[in-house]
Protein backbone atom coordinates (compact mmCIF):
# COMPACT_ATOMS: atom_id res chain seq x y z
CA UNK A 1 0.00 0.00 0.00
CA UNK A 2 0.97 3.41 -0.47
CA UNK A 3 3.54 5.17 2.62
CA UNK A 4 4.20 8.74 1.86
CA UNK A 5 4.66 11.68 4.55
CA UNK A 6 1.50 13.74 4.16
CA UNK A 7 3.78 16.45 2.57
CA UNK A 8 4.66 14.63 -0.07
CA UNK A 9 1.02 13.54 -0.78
CA UNK A 10 0.59 17.16 -1.18
CA UNK A 11 3.06 17.69 -3.79
CA UNK A 12 1.52 14.29 -5.46
CA UNK A 13 -1.93 16.56 -5.32
CA UNK A 14 -0.33 19.86 -7.13
CA UNK A 15 0.15 22.77 -4.98
CA UNK A 16 -2.59 24.90 -7.48
CA UNK A 17 -5.12 23.13 -6.03
CA UNK A 18 -4.14 22.12 -2.42
CA UNK A 19 -3.51 24.17 0.61
CA UNK A 20 -1.88 22.26 3.91
CA UNK A 21 -3.23 22.70 7.25
CA UNK A 22 0.43 22.64 8.65
CA UNK A 23 3.47 22.25 6.37
CA UNK A 24 5.60 21.79 8.80
CA UNK A 25 4.11 19.38 10.54
CA UNK A 26 2.97 17.41 7.10
CA UNK A 27 7.10 16.11 7.12
CA UNK A 28 6.81 14.24 10.20
CA UNK A 29 3.51 12.31 9.35
CA UNK A 30 4.18 9.36 7.53
CA UNK A 31 0.79 7.90 5.66
CA UNK A 32 0.59 4.55 5.26
CA UNK A 33 -3.05 3.29 3.07
CA UNK A 34 -5.94 4.99 2.47
CA UNK A 35 -9.64 4.75 3.49
CA UNK A 36 -12.67 6.32 2.51
CA UNK A 37 -14.62 4.37 5.05
CA UNK A 38 -14.20 4.34 9.23
CA UNK A 39 -15.07 0.42 9.52
CA UNK A 40 -12.07 0.72 7.42
CA UNK A 41 -9.43 2.91 9.06
CA UNK A 42 -6.10 1.34 9.65
CA UNK A 43 -3.69 3.16 11.97
CA UNK A 44 -1.93 5.91 10.06
CA UNK A 45 -3.72 5.63 6.90
CA UNK A 46 -5.74 9.27 5.40
CA UNK A 47 -9.23 9.23 5.33
CA UNK A 48 -10.85 10.58 2.24
CA UNK A 49 -14.45 11.85 2.65
CA UNK A 50 -16.05 11.13 -0.36
CA UNK A 51 -19.90 12.93 -1.02
CA UNK A 52 -22.71 10.89 -2.27
CA UNK A 53 -26.27 11.52 -2.88
CA UNK A 54 -27.26 10.36 0.45
CA UNK A 55 -24.05 10.56 2.98
CA UNK A 56 -20.89 13.07 2.98
CA UNK A 57 -18.01 11.01 4.44
CA UNK A 58 -16.93 14.67 6.26
CA UNK A 59 -18.98 13.94 8.91
CA UNK A 60 -17.36 10.80 9.65
CA UNK A 61 -13.77 12.97 9.69
CA UNK A 62 -13.58 13.20 13.52
CA UNK A 63 -14.60 9.39 14.15
CA UNK A 64 -11.57 8.25 11.58
CA UNK A 65 -9.65 10.19 13.53
CA UNK A 66 -10.34 8.53 16.91
CA UNK A 67 -9.94 5.24 15.24
CA UNK A 68 -6.01 6.00 14.07
CA UNK A 69 -6.39 7.78 10.52
CA UNK A 70 -3.42 9.97 10.69
CA UNK A 71 -5.00 12.69 8.22
CA UNK A 72 -7.66 13.49 6.46
CA UNK A 73 -8.42 15.31 2.70
CA UNK A 74 -10.80 17.94 3.13
CA UNK A 75 -13.35 19.64 0.52
CA UNK A 76 -12.73 23.29 0.77
CA UNK A 77 -16.72 24.39 0.57
CA UNK A 78 -16.98 22.55 3.95
CA UNK A 79 -15.95 24.74 6.74
CA UNK A 80 -15.36 23.15 10.51
CA UNK A 81 -12.87 20.64 9.81
CA UNK A 82 -11.90 18.45 13.04
CA UNK A 83 -9.39 20.20 15.51
CA UNK A 84 -6.29 18.89 15.67
CA UNK A 85 -6.77 16.74 12.81
CA UNK A 86 -4.29 17.14 10.06
CA UNK A 87 -6.14 18.12 6.92
CA UNK A 88 -5.18 18.42 2.98
CA UNK A 89 -7.77 21.13 1.64
CA UNK A 90 -8.71 20.32 -2.03
CA UNK A 91 -11.21 21.78 -4.23
CA UNK A 92 -12.74 17.98 -4.55
CA UNK A 93 -12.12 15.16 -3.18
CA UNK A 94 -13.10 12.62 -5.37
CA UNK A 95 -11.00 13.65 -7.74
CA UNK A 96 -7.99 14.44 -5.58
CA UNK A 97 -8.36 10.34 -4.74
CA UNK A 98 -8.25 10.14 -8.53
CA UNK A 99 -4.99 12.51 -8.80
CA UNK A 100 -3.01 10.74 -5.93
CA UNK A 101 -3.74 7.02 -7.05
CA UNK A 102 -2.43 8.07 -10.84
CA UNK A 103 0.42 9.83 -9.49
CA UNK A 104 1.24 6.97 -6.87
CA UNK A 105 0.99 4.42 -9.99
CA UNK A 106 3.41 6.85 -12.31
CA UNK A 107 6.08 5.86 -9.27
CA UNK A 108 5.71 2.94 -9.62
CA UNK A 109 7.32 -0.01 -12.06
CA UNK A 110 4.26 -1.54 -12.07
CA UNK A 111 2.86 -3.35 -14.88
CA UNK A 112 -0.62 -2.93 -15.33
CA UNK A 113 -3.58 -5.21 -17.38
CA UNK A 114 -6.39 -3.44 -17.64
CA UNK A 115 -9.89 -5.77 -18.43
CA UNK A 116 -13.38 -4.74 -19.07
CA UNK A 117 -16.02 -6.53 -21.29
CA UNK A 118 -19.90 -6.29 -20.69
CA UNK A 119 -19.52 -10.15 -18.92
CA UNK A 120 -16.61 -11.98 -17.95
CA UNK A 121 -14.24 -9.14 -16.26
CA UNK A 122 -13.93 -10.82 -12.82
CA UNK A 123 -13.63 -14.40 -13.98
CA UNK A 124 -10.91 -12.98 -16.36
CA UNK A 125 -9.05 -11.03 -14.00
CA UNK A 126 -8.76 -14.13 -11.63
CA UNK A 127 -7.55 -15.66 -14.33
CA UNK A 128 -4.78 -13.31 -15.38
CA UNK A 129 -3.53 -13.16 -12.29
CA UNK A 130 -3.47 -16.69 -11.60
CA UNK A 131 -1.38 -17.02 -14.59
CA UNK A 132 1.09 -13.76 -14.13
CA UNK A 133 0.96 -15.10 -10.47
CA UNK A 134 2.89 -18.37 -11.70
CA UNK A 135 6.04 -16.32 -12.10
CA UNK A 136 5.54 -12.66 -10.55
CA UNK A 137 4.21 -10.79 -8.07
CA UNK A 138 0.79 -10.48 -8.99
CA UNK A 139 -1.95 -7.89 -7.04
CA UNK A 140 -5.17 -7.67 -8.44
CA UNK A 141 -8.88 -5.89 -7.96
CA UNK A 142 -10.96 -6.99 -5.02
CA UNK A 143 -14.05 -7.90 -5.54
CA UNK A 144 -15.66 -5.78 -7.73
CA UNK A 145 -13.97 -2.44 -6.94
CA UNK A 146 -13.65 -1.83 -10.99
CA UNK A 147 -15.34 1.75 -11.06
CA UNK A 148 -13.75 5.45 -10.50
CA UNK A 149 -13.44 4.92 -7.12
CA UNK A 150 -12.52 1.28 -6.73
CA UNK A 151 -9.56 1.43 -9.47
CA UNK A 152 -7.73 4.53 -7.28
CA UNK A 153 -8.11 2.05 -3.87
CA UNK A 154 -7.02 -0.81 -5.80
CA UNK A 155 -3.79 1.53 -7.48
CA UNK A 156 -3.40 2.60 -3.86
CA UNK A 157 -3.08 -0.87 -2.49
CA UNK A 158 0.23 -1.30 -4.63
CA UNK A 159 3.92 -1.40 -3.30
CA UNK A 160 6.98 -1.14 -5.02
CA UNK A 161 7.35 -5.33 -5.00
CA UNK A 162 4.62 -5.48 -7.13
CA UNK A 163 5.74 -6.58 -10.74
CA UNK A 164 2.00 -6.94 -12.48
CA UNK A 165 -1.52 -5.31 -11.09
CA UNK A 166 -4.56 -6.92 -13.06
CA UNK A 167 -7.55 -4.46 -12.64
CA UNK A 168 -10.99 -4.72 -13.44
CA UNK A 169 -12.89 -1.32 -15.72
CA UNK A 170 -16.67 -1.38 -15.08
CA UNK A 171 -18.92 1.45 -16.40
CA UNK A 172 -22.21 2.39 -17.20
CA UNK A 173 -21.69 5.26 -19.42
CA UNK A 174 -19.68 7.05 -22.15
CA UNK A 175 -16.10 8.52 -20.97
CA UNK A 176 -16.00 6.00 -17.67
CA UNK A 177 -13.26 3.22 -18.82
CA UNK A 178 -11.65 6.43 -20.63
CA UNK A 179 -11.22 8.01 -17.13
CA UNK A 180 -10.14 4.56 -15.85
CA UNK A 181 -7.49 3.85 -18.42
CA UNK A 182 -5.58 7.06 -18.23
CA UNK A 183 -5.44 6.42 -14.31
CA UNK A 184 -4.55 3.21 -14.67
CA UNK A 185 -2.43 3.59 -17.73
CA UNK A 186 -2.39 -0.16 -19.07
CA UNK A 187 0.40 -1.45 -20.72
CA UNK A 188 -1.57 -4.54 -21.80
CA UNK A 189 -5.34 -4.30 -22.37
CA UNK A 190 -8.55 -7.25 -22.45
CA UNK A 191 -12.28 -6.78 -23.71
CA UNK A 192 -14.04 -10.16 -22.95
CA UNK A 193 -16.95 -9.27 -25.03
CA UNK A 194 -19.82 -7.36 -25.83
CA UNK A 195 -23.07 -8.17 -24.59
CA UNK A 196 -26.24 -6.35 -23.92
CA UNK A 197 -25.66 -5.19 -20.11
CA UNK A 198 -26.27 -1.33 -20.01
CA UNK A 199 -28.23 -0.90 -22.77
CA UNK A 200 -30.34 1.02 -20.64
CA UNK A 201 -27.90 3.80 -20.54
CA UNK A 202 -26.43 3.36 -23.79
CA UNK A 203 -29.40 1.97 -26.45
CA UNK A 204 -27.20 -0.47 -28.37
CA UNK A 205 -24.36 -2.68 -28.70
CA UNK A 206 -22.43 -0.56 -31.19
CA UNK A 207 -22.62 1.97 -28.50
CA UNK A 208 -21.43 -0.37 -25.70
CA UNK A 209 -18.61 -1.43 -28.03
CA UNK A 210 -17.22 2.52 -28.37
CA UNK A 211 -17.86 2.37 -24.44
CA UNK A 212 -15.42 -0.46 -23.85
CA UNK A 213 -12.90 0.32 -26.79
CA UNK A 214 -12.24 3.30 -24.89
CA UNK A 215 -9.87 0.79 -22.71
CA UNK A 216 -6.96 1.91 -25.15
CA UNK A 217 -6.90 5.33 -24.61
CA UNK A 218 -4.33 5.64 -21.38
CA UNK A 219 -2.29 2.92 -23.08
CA UNK A 220 1.52 3.94 -24.81
CA UNK A 221 2.69 3.36 -27.74
CA UNK A 222 3.64 -0.28 -27.87
CA UNK A 223 1.21 -1.84 -25.75
CA UNK A 224 -0.63 -4.99 -26.14
CA UNK A 225 -4.47 -5.46 -26.88
CA UNK A 226 -6.30 -8.72 -26.65
CA UNK A 227 -9.90 -8.81 -27.51
CA UNK A 228 -12.51 -11.53 -28.45
CA UNK A 229 -12.07 -11.90 -32.04
CA UNK A 230 -15.52 -13.80 -32.43
CA UNK A 231 -17.07 -9.63 -32.04
CA UNK A 232 -16.63 -7.85 -35.15
CA UNK A 233 -18.24 -4.71 -33.14
CA UNK A 234 -14.53 -4.58 -31.07
CA UNK A 235 -12.89 -4.46 -34.70
CA UNK A 236 -15.63 -1.77 -35.68
CA UNK A 237 -15.51 0.98 -32.94
CA UNK A 238 -11.82 0.63 -32.58
CA UNK A 239 -11.42 1.66 -36.74
CA UNK A 240 -14.26 4.15 -36.00
CA UNK A 241 -11.11 6.55 -34.40
CA UNK A 242 -8.17 4.97 -35.77
CA UNK A 243 -5.83 8.81 -35.10
CA UNK A 244 -6.66 7.90 -31.56
CA UNK A 245 -5.12 4.51 -31.21
CA UNK A 246 -1.37 4.29 -29.28
CA UNK A 247 1.37 4.04 -31.41
CA UNK A 248 2.67 1.03 -32.08
CA UNK A 249 -0.62 -1.47 -30.94
CA UNK A 250 -0.04 -5.22 -30.94
CA UNK A 251 -3.28 -7.19 -31.17
CA UNK A 252 -4.22 -10.78 -30.27
CA UNK A 253 -7.93 -12.39 -31.09
CA UNK A 254 -8.71 -14.93 -29.21
CA UNK A 255 -12.31 -16.69 -29.38
CA UNK A 256 -13.88 -19.86 -29.88
CA UNK A 257 -13.16 -19.20 -34.02
CA UNK A 258 -10.35 -20.93 -35.65
CA UNK A 259 -9.79 -17.49 -37.47
CA UNK A 260 -8.22 -15.96 -34.63
CA UNK A 261 -4.80 -16.09 -33.63
CA UNK A 262 -6.29 -18.20 -30.26
CA UNK A 263 -8.63 -20.69 -30.18
CA UNK A 264 -9.96 -24.12 -28.42
CA UNK A 265 -9.03 -26.66 -30.52
CA UNK A 266 -11.26 -29.66 -27.98
CA UNK A 267 -13.26 -28.88 -24.76
CA UNK A 268 -14.28 -31.44 -22.38
CA UNK A 269 -16.04 -30.96 -19.31
CA UNK A 270 -16.33 -32.74 -16.17
CA UNK A 271 -17.13 -32.04 -12.82
CA UNK A 272 -14.77 -30.41 -11.78
CA UNK A 273 -13.94 -28.20 -14.28
CA UNK A 274 -13.23 -27.82 -18.04
CA UNK A 275 -10.38 -29.45 -19.98
CA UNK A 276 -8.93 -28.32 -23.21
CA UNK A 277 -6.09 -27.60 -25.66
CA UNK A 278 -5.53 -24.33 -28.20
CA UNK A 279 -4.17 -24.02 -31.23
CA UNK A 280 -0.38 -22.91 -29.95
CA UNK A 281 2.21 -25.86 -30.20
CA UNK A 282 3.98 -26.66 -26.91
CA UNK A 283 0.90 -26.58 -24.43
CA UNK A 284 -0.09 -29.88 -22.86
CA UNK A 285 -3.69 -30.23 -21.88
CA UNK A 286 -5.19 -27.34 -19.69
CA UNK A 287 -7.52 -27.37 -17.08
CA UNK A 288 -9.50 -24.86 -15.62
CA UNK A 289 -11.12 -25.27 -11.78
CA UNK A 290 -14.18 -23.69 -14.00
CA UNK A 291 -17.42 -24.94 -15.66
CA UNK A 292 -18.62 -23.57 -19.06
CA UNK A 293 -17.72 -23.09 -22.49
CA UNK A 294 -17.60 -19.18 -22.16
CA UNK A 295 -14.87 -19.77 -19.25
CA UNK A 296 -12.55 -21.95 -21.81
CA UNK A 297 -12.59 -18.89 -24.23
CA UNK A 298 -12.13 -16.46 -20.64
CA UNK A 299 -8.66 -18.22 -19.99
CA UNK A 300 -7.80 -17.71 -23.44
CA UNK A 301 -7.20 -14.35 -23.03
CA UNK A 302 -5.12 -15.02 -19.59
CA UNK A 303 -3.25 -17.18 -21.68
CA UNK A 304 -2.69 -14.47 -24.32
CA UNK A 305 -1.20 -12.08 -21.52
CA UNK A 306 0.71 -14.88 -20.23
CA UNK A 307 2.79 -15.53 -23.63
CA UNK A 308 2.69 -12.04 -23.98
CA UNK A 309 5.32 -11.62 -21.17
CA UNK A 310 7.31 -14.65 -21.29
CA UNK A 311 5.25 -16.84 -18.79
CA UNK A 312 6.08 -20.62 -20.22
CA UNK A 313 3.57 -22.89 -21.29
CA UNK A 314 4.10 -24.80 -17.99
CA UNK A 315 3.51 -21.69 -16.16
CA UNK A 316 0.81 -20.99 -17.76
CA UNK A 317 -0.96 -24.47 -17.32
CA UNK A 318 0.11 -24.25 -13.49
CA UNK A 319 -1.49 -20.75 -12.99
CA UNK A 320 -4.70 -21.92 -14.46
CA UNK A 321 -5.27 -25.07 -12.82
CA UNK A 322 -4.48 -23.04 -9.19
CA UNK A 323 -7.03 -20.69 -9.87
CA UNK A 324 -8.41 -19.16 -7.12
CA UNK A 325 -12.04 -17.29 -8.35
CA UNK A 326 -14.19 -14.61 -6.80
CA UNK A 327 -17.28 -15.86 -5.31
CA UNK A 328 -20.53 -16.46 -7.01
CA UNK A 329 -19.40 -16.85 -10.46
CA UNK A 330 -21.22 -20.55 -11.00
CA UNK A 331 -19.88 -21.71 -7.97
CA UNK A 332 -20.31 -25.67 -8.32
CA UNK A 333 -21.58 -26.47 -4.53
CA UNK A 334 -22.89 -28.93 -2.97
CA UNK A 335 -25.32 -29.75 -0.49
CA UNK A 336 -25.28 -32.47 2.72
CA UNK A 337 -28.12 -34.23 0.84
CA UNK A 338 -25.69 -34.60 -2.33
CA UNK A 339 -27.84 -31.90 -4.29
CA UNK A 340 -25.52 -30.27 -6.53
CA UNK A 341 -26.14 -26.26 -7.07
CA UNK A 342 -24.57 -24.29 -9.40
CA UNK A 343 -24.54 -21.05 -7.64
CA UNK A 344 -24.60 -17.81 -10.60
CA UNK A 345 -26.49 -15.54 -8.44
CA UNK A 346 -24.06 -12.38 -8.99
CA UNK A 347 -25.01 -10.70 -11.90
CA UNK A 348 -27.16 -11.88 -15.23
CA UNK A 349 -27.24 -10.41 -18.99
CA UNK A 350 -28.79 -11.98 -21.89
CA UNK A 351 -25.29 -13.51 -23.22
CA UNK A 352 -24.21 -14.56 -19.32
CA UNK A 353 -27.80 -16.18 -18.77
CA UNK A 354 -27.51 -18.30 -22.20
CA UNK A 355 -23.78 -19.34 -21.55
CA UNK A 356 -24.78 -20.56 -17.86
CA UNK A 357 -28.07 -22.80 -19.70
CA UNK A 358 -25.85 -24.25 -21.79
CA UNK A 359 -23.45 -25.04 -19.25
CA UNK A 360 -26.44 -27.04 -17.34
CA UNK A 361 -27.45 -28.70 -20.85
CA UNK A 362 -24.58 -30.21 -21.03
CA UNK A 363 -23.25 -31.48 -17.67
CA UNK A 364 -23.91 -35.17 -17.43
CA UNK A 365 -24.58 -37.42 -14.62
CA UNK A 366 -27.65 -35.76 -13.00
CA UNK A 367 -31.29 -37.38 -12.26
CA UNK A 368 -33.17 -33.98 -13.01
CA UNK A 369 -32.09 -30.61 -13.94
CA UNK A 370 -33.37 -27.13 -12.89
CA UNK A 371 -33.31 -23.75 -13.87
CA UNK A 372 -34.01 -21.08 -11.29
CA UNK A 373 -33.72 -18.19 -12.88
CA UNK A 374 -34.14 -14.47 -11.72
CA UNK A 375 -34.95 -10.82 -13.40
CA UNK A 376 -31.68 -9.60 -15.88
CA UNK A 377 -31.63 -5.70 -15.17
CA UNK A 378 -30.53 -2.75 -17.01
CA UNK A 379 -31.54 -3.71 -20.20
CA UNK A 380 -33.52 -1.02 -21.44
CA UNK A 381 -36.59 -0.80 -23.25
CA UNK A 382 -36.41 -3.85 -24.75
CA UNK A 383 -36.08 -5.97 -21.66
CA UNK A 384 -38.85 -8.02 -21.52
CA UNK A 385 -38.25 -9.39 -25.59
CA UNK A 386 -34.28 -10.03 -24.29
CA UNK A 387 -36.18 -12.14 -20.99
CA UNK A 388 -38.31 -13.77 -24.23
CA UNK A 389 -35.60 -14.93 -26.02
CA UNK A 390 -34.18 -16.66 -22.78
CA UNK A 391 -38.00 -18.55 -22.20
CA UNK A 392 -37.64 -19.60 -26.49
CA UNK A 393 -33.93 -21.12 -25.79
CA UNK A 394 -35.24 -23.47 -23.43
CA UNK A 395 -36.09 -27.27 -24.54
CA UNK A 396 -37.56 -29.97 -22.35
CA UNK A 397 -35.30 -32.25 -23.49
CA UNK A 398 -32.31 -30.40 -21.71
CA UNK A 399 -33.58 -29.46 -18.43
CA UNK A 400 -36.59 -30.87 -16.69
CA UNK A 401 -37.99 -27.66 -14.41
CA UNK A 402 -37.75 -24.05 -15.18
CA UNK A 403 -38.73 -21.71 -11.98
CA UNK A 404 -38.65 -18.04 -12.31
CA UNK A 405 -38.32 -15.14 -9.47
CA UNK A 406 -39.28 -11.57 -10.85
CA UNK A 407 -42.01 -9.63 -13.27
CA UNK A 408 -39.43 -10.27 -16.44
CA UNK A 409 -38.68 -13.39 -15.06
CA UNK A 410 -42.03 -14.31 -15.76
CA UNK A 411 -41.62 -13.33 -19.37
CA UNK A 412 -38.84 -16.20 -19.43
CA UNK A 413 -41.80 -18.76 -17.67
CA UNK A 414 -44.76 -17.47 -20.11
CA UNK A 415 -42.40 -18.56 -23.43
CA UNK A 416 -40.93 -21.91 -21.34
CA UNK A 417 -43.92 -22.97 -21.07
CA UNK A 418 -45.39 -22.97 -24.37
CA UNK A 419 -43.11 -26.23 -24.80
CA UNK A 420 -42.36 -27.96 -21.12
CA UNK A 421 -45.19 -29.51 -19.41
CA UNK A 422 -47.51 -26.70 -17.82
CA UNK A 423 -46.19 -28.23 -13.64
CA UNK A 424 -42.74 -28.43 -15.04
CA UNK A 425 -42.43 -24.21 -15.48
CA UNK A 426 -43.20 -21.98 -12.21
CA UNK A 427 -42.98 -18.27 -11.83
CA UNK A 428 -42.59 -16.24 -8.24
CA UNK A 429 -42.61 -13.18 -6.88
CA UNK A 430 -42.17 -14.51 -3.84
CA UNK A 431 -38.52 -15.49 -3.17
CA UNK A 432 -39.55 -17.59 0.01
CA UNK A 433 -41.99 -19.63 -1.42
CA UNK A 434 -39.75 -20.37 -4.77
CA UNK A 435 -37.08 -21.83 -2.33
CA UNK A 436 -39.91 -23.56 -0.31
CA UNK A 437 -41.11 -24.94 -3.29
CA UNK A 438 -37.69 -26.08 -4.91
CA UNK A 439 -36.55 -27.66 -1.55
CA UNK A 440 -39.65 -29.86 -1.56
CA UNK A 441 -39.33 -30.91 -5.28
CA UNK A 442 -35.26 -31.90 -6.01
CA UNK A 443 -33.58 -34.61 -5.27
CA UNK A 444 -29.82 -36.07 -4.38
CA UNK A 445 -29.35 -36.66 -8.16
CA UNK A 446 -30.28 -33.57 -9.13
CA UNK A 447 -28.60 -30.22 -10.69
CA UNK A 448 -29.87 -26.66 -9.71
CA UNK A 449 -28.91 -23.76 -11.77
CA UNK A 450 -29.68 -20.52 -9.66
CA UNK A 451 -28.78 -17.36 -12.23
CA UNK A 452 -30.23 -13.84 -11.63
CA UNK A 453 -28.83 -10.24 -11.19
CA UNK A 454 -27.20 -9.57 -8.31
CA UNK A 455 -30.07 -6.88 -7.11
CA UNK A 456 -32.86 -10.55 -7.26
CA UNK A 457 -30.61 -11.59 -4.22
CA UNK A 458 -30.98 -14.78 -5.56
CA UNK A 459 -27.70 -16.55 -3.53
CA UNK A 460 -30.97 -16.70 -0.43
CA UNK A 461 -32.31 -19.57 -2.59
CA UNK A 462 -29.12 -21.21 -3.13
CA UNK A 463 -28.40 -20.70 0.74
CA UNK A 464 -31.71 -22.82 1.42
CA UNK A 465 -31.23 -25.36 -0.85
CA UNK A 466 -27.57 -26.01 1.18
CA UNK A 467 -29.35 -25.53 4.54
Amino acid sequence: MIERTLEQMTDMLGVECVKVFSKSAARDILIKGISTDTRTIRPGSLFVPLIGDHFDGHAYASEAYSKGAAAALWQDDHPHPPEGMPIIRVKDTLTALQQLAKSYREQLPVRIIGITGSNGKTTTKDLVAAVLGSTFQVHKTKGNLNNHIGLPLTLLELDKTTQFAVVEMGMSGRGEIELLSNLAEPEASIITMIGESHMLQLGSREEIARAKAEIVSGMSSGGLFVYNGDEPLIEQALAESPDSLPEGLSRIRFGSGAGNDLFPTDIRMDADGAHFHINSPGYPELFIPLLGTHNVINALAAIAVGEAFGVSPEGIAAGLRSLQMTSMRIEKLTAASGLTVLNDAYNASPASMRAAIDLTEQLRGFGRKFLVLGDMLELGEHEEEFHRSIGAMLSPERVDYVFTFGRLGRCIADEAVKRFPKASVRAFDDKEQLAAELAAEVRADDLVLVKGSRGMRLEHVVNALLA
